[in-house]
């Protein structure tokens, strides 16, 4: 079950990061990327050293110059995958485009559950095919009311499970991993935060405090959510990643916003997928402290 509290941890951690965001104008997607990036960095690499994590990174490293320009080529595309995936949770809900983002997450769990099913031929108990059928009935409601799809719903639901599947399929190590991600990827960020941080920044402050804070979080977030990855099989890890976007929505909710009527159709399936979910798992806790149950797996 230290999977499951892990991935749960993440999801509070990411809704919370969403909320956090708009504490940060007048900083543009953009520039909220590239600080995220830069300031994850240097926590992701302190929470490594206090965990006794490092050899992950000398590991990978190792691999790196063992393996020559392949090895290099398959970190580059994880780096760019990672990126991609932080940039646009950032991008889309300033650019107009953040319902487009939400559908996708909607839409991930189902494609997390396909792939380790059909590339890995993960188990699947009868509660988590119910909870995806119900799952499906929500963001089948939600596809006939939004239409055709946008290229950022498509970007999130079907990049993420190659960047897991990749991962997987190389047996990276998953924070040792997310640090050579995020290492990869500081040009990049250090381009946009010089770019496009606004004067207020470099005046200190409120909003540098703010930044600082970014970064802590961030780091814990993506840390949760690959250790939960590295112990829990691609569909119910797939199915646990409801629990962010259903987050996402209260916090909206906590911000003013309402549900009209038809939304429930939406989010009252996928809420259902999610009870289930974590009734499942305490009634496998509970199994498992009876008395002569035998020892299941730390998922």
């Amino acid at each position: 079950m230290a999977g499951v509290g892990v991935s749960l941890i993440g999801s509070l951690l990411f809704a919370f990061l969403y909320y956090y965001t708009g504490w940060l104008r007048p900083l543009s997607g953009e520039a909220i990327y590239g600080w995220r990036v830069l300031l994850t960095f240097p926590f992701l690499t302190l929470l490594l050293l206090v965990r006794g994590r490092w050899g992950q990174v000398g590991q990978i490293g190792r691999r790196l110059a063992l393996g020559g320009w392949r090895s290099g080529l398959w970190l580059l595309s994880s780096a760019a995958m990672l990126g991609v995936q932080l940039w646009l949770f950032l991008w889309a809900p300033v650019n107009g485009q953040g319902l487009a983002v939400s559908l996708g997450y909607f839409l991930l769990p189902l494609t997390l559950v396909l792939t380790g099913r059909l590339l890995f031929a993960d188990p699947v108990s009868r509660p988590q095919w119910l909870a995806c059928g119900l799952a499906l009935l929500g963001v089948g409601h939600a596809l006939l009311g939004a239409g055709a799809l946008a290229w950022p719903t498509w970007l999130v639901c079907l990049g993420y499970p190659v960047y897991f599947a990749l991962r997987r399929w190389r047996a990276i190590p998953s924070l040792g991993g997310l640090w050579w991600d995020l290492l990869l990827s500081l040009p990049v960020a250090l381009w946009f935060a010089l770019e496009h941080s606004p004067v207020e920044l470099w005046q200190g402050g409120r909003l540098a405090w703010l930044i600082l804070g970014l970064g802590f979080i961030s780091a814990l977030a993506l840390s949760c959510m690959m250790l939960a990855g590295e112990r829990l099989s691609l569909p119910l890890f797939g199915l646990l990643s409801y629990v962010e976007p259903v987050l996402l929505v209260v916090a909206a909710l906590l911000l003013g916003e309402s549900l009209s009527a038809e939304q429930w159709w939406t989010y009252g399936p996928i809420w259902l997928a999610v009870a289930l979910l974590g009734g499942e798992g305490v009634w496998r806790l509970m199994a498992r402290r009876r008395p002569g149950a035998a020892p299941g797996s730390a998922d």
